[in-house]
Order: C-alpha cells, then structure tokens, then sequence
C-alpha cells in the first residue's frame, strides 16, 4: 500500500520567504523569517536545480546556528515525509496512525520527524492574511501558513471484494385460524301494499299524459313571411398615417492621435519570469486607492510628487508609474497609458513589475500613493518619523514627502515635493 500526493499545495500571504520545488526535488519546501532575505537568492538557485534537503539543508547552517533564529524545511522521501523545524514554527501533521504536532521552539538545535503515511502537512510561521488558500506548484512567495495537498490511500494489487452469500430467511409459521361463522342478515323490510299501489299510480298516469300530447299536431313556420332585417351600417375610413420623421446622419468621430512616446507591447527582452496562473504568485491586480472612493485620472492636471531613482532618474508622478526590471503595462486602455521606469536588478530580486505609484484619490488626492503589485521579495517603505513598513500586497499607501522607498537590489526611491 502506498500513498500519492493529489491537488498543489496552497498558502496564504504572510512575511516568511518560502521556496518550493517540484517533483523533482522531492516536493521540498524551504521556508525562512524575513531577517534572512539574503539567503533566499542562493536557497531559490539550489531548490530551482533539484537539489535535496540534505543538501538544502547543510546550505542553511553553513553559517552556524547562532545567525539563523528560525527555519522549516519539509520533503518527500521515498513514501514518507520528513519535517525540520527550528524557531517560531510548528507544524500539524496528518497521518493514518493519527495526528503529530511539531513546535520549532522546543529545542535549541531544531525538531525533526520523518513520517509515514501522511496524509497532510500545516506549517504555521507568522500571522497571515484572512480569505480563500492560494495554490501554487513551485516558486518563491512570501508566505504565513502553508499546506501540502491531501493524500489518498492506493492498492498496489487490488483483490477482487468477495459478494456475501445471502442468508436463506425461512418463511413464518402461521397459526390455524378458526373456522368463520357465518352471522345471520337482517332482510330488508317489505314495503306496504298502498304503497306501492300509490307507485303504480303515478306511472299510468305519466303514460296517459305523454300519449295525449304524441297526438296533438305540430304546425309548421314559413320562413318567406318574416321580415328583412335592413343591411348592416358601412364602417368608418381609415385615417392616413403621418409621415415619418427623417433622422439626419450621425456625424463620425476621428480617431484620437497616438500618443507620443506610448508603450510599444513588443518593446520586452523576453528574459523576464513571469509567473503564471497556479503558481502561487499570480496576485491579482487591484484598483489603486481607497476601496469605495473614486479612482484618479490617468493624467493630472499637475504632477503631485517627485520621484528620485538610486540611479539618478527624475521622475513626475503626474499619472501611473510602474517600476520594476520589465514594467509592464497589461490592464490599461490605448488612451490610458501609464509611465514605465525600468531599473536595474542584477540579483534578480526585483520583480518585472515590481509596483505602482500613481496620484490619490479621494482621501488621498493631491498626494501619491504606492501599491505593490505582488513582487517576490516584496517592498519596504520608510515614512519620515515612522518605523520601516513591508508593504502588503494590492494594498495602496500614501506618500509622505521624505519616504523612501526600498525595492531591494540596492534600487531605492525618495519621493519629495514636485
């Protein structure tokens, strides 16, 4: 008997980094606390070529256990699961001999189990946002609670399911049932003889009455002595109907000139990854702003923020602005074309579209605000007076004059006044 994963995994969003492989590596799934965000490039490189936990594993304590507060780490080997915890992780296991609970924080090295017969996996790292599970396959996500697919039990060898043979029910014994006695009937009483003389009566006189009226004669009506009825009034001419009305022609509307310097679609490198729907990291895009306010234009009047690249570039928030390796602009009309700020990333860790700043709307008009777009290794904001705040994904912040905001890679925008 053996047992076979079915379904993705899925997650909910969070602030641990989370790398998981595919069949391949063994289903592994890698997670670390946001402190080590450097590791994640090299753990990604090492999962992405099909590495195995040990492996994995031995990459995460190079550097000694002291540096690394916290880690989990779960893949398939052969028909059972193997689970390694360490910090502020536990982990509810699923099996057919019964549920196992795992607390990362219960040694001072890590916890590890290797199971049979699992049927689920939870691991829990940090708060996560509330809604539906997202599935994913394999990829990098930022996460707060992971779960593996359920599992099914399979018959190597089906044998065939013996029909029971069903049990012969003898019939019941009845009991000799007495002989019925036959009662006597009350005959019905016989009517009085005047009566039924009085019956008797009234028929022959019905008789004699339909014979009298058999014998009178019929007389006959001639239809040439009555009157001729006069001929029906003529009805009433119709009226003429009125002449249509003539409608004059819609006059045709030119097309609007392009736009200089508009977004050429095929203007990509075509090295940029992409995912894709299932993986885990296809976050729907929301509508900037406030939820139940309206939204802003696509170009203001005036700009109401400057935005100052790490490498230089000025650049006016007087409409969308996407940023990130290869901005690309896939939800927006030809008339309603946004400003793409491509920057560098040689570690990869900014996404192709990274985020979007675009002027506010209602609460936040005459401001700019700032939303990520579900990047990978996720954006942090640094407000003037205010301690640094990851941004969550879809959600819209407002710019203060002074923020900076941190991309990764070393790319950074300070935003001030236009």
């Amino acid at each position: 008997m053996t047992v076979a994963p079915t379904g993705l995994r899925s997650y909910r969003p969070g602030d641990w980094y989370a790398v998981l492989g595919g069949p391949d590596s063994g289903h592994i799934a890698v997670l670390v606390p946001p402190s080590e965000r450097s590791r994640v490039a090299a753990l990604w490189e090492l999962v992405d070529g099909g590495a195995g936990a040990d492996e994995v594993l031995d990459a995460l304590i190079a550097g000694g256990l002291r540096s690394l507060p916290g880690f989990v780490l779960v893949a398939d080997v052969g028909d059972r699961v193997r689970v390694v915890l360490r910090g502020p992780a536990r982990a509810g296991i699923d099996t057919f001999d019964g549920p196992v609970a795992l607390d990362g924080a219960d040694a001072t090295t890590w916890v590890e189990r290797v199971l049979p017969g699992v049927r689920a996996v939870r691991i829990d790292v940090a708060d996560h946002a509330e809604g539906a599970d997202r599935p994913i396959d394999d990829g990098l996500v930022r996460v707060g609670r992971l779960d593996r697919p359920p599992y099914v039990e399979a018959l190597d060898d089906a044998a065939p399911v013996p029909v029971p043979t069903p049990e012969r029910v003898e019939p019941p014994v009845l009991e000799p049932v007495a002989a019925l006695v036959e009662e006597p009937v009350d005959e019905e009483p016989v009517q009085e003889e005047s009566a039924v003389e009085e019956v008797v009566e009234e028929a022959s006189f019905a008789d004699e009455l339909g014979d009298e009226l058999a014998d009178e004669p019929t007389e006959a009506i001639d239809l040439s002595e009555l009157p001729d009825l006069p001929p029906p009034p003529p009805a009433p001419p119709v009226p003429p109907l009125p002449p249509l009305a003539v409608v004059p022609p819609i006059p045709t509307v030119p097309p609007p000139p392009p736009v200089p310097g508009g977004w050429d679609p095929t203007d990509h490198d075509g090295t940029t990854r992409t995912p894709g729907p299932g993986t885990g990291d296809d976050f729907e895009r929301p509508q900037p702003g406030i939820p139940g306010q309206p939204q802003a234009p696509a170009v203001t009047a005036r700009p109401v923020a400057r935005l100052s690249f790490s490498g230089g570039e000025l650049v006016d928030v007087d409409r969308v602005v996407l940023v990130g390796r290869a901005p690309e602009a896939r939800r927006f009309t030809a008339t309603d074309q946004p400003r793409l700020v491509t920057v560098s990333s040689p570690h990869q860790e900014i996404s192709s579209t990274h985020l979007e700043i675009r002027p506010g709307s209602g609460a936040d008009h005459g401001s700019a605000v700032v939303t990520d777009l579900g990047s990978t290794n996720g954006t942090v904001l640094v407000q003037p007076g205010l301690p640094p705040e990851v941004l969550q994904p879809g959600v819209a912040v407002q710019l203060l004059p002074g923020a900076v905001v941190d991309l990764g890679d070393g790319v950074t925008i300070r935003v001030s006044n236009p």
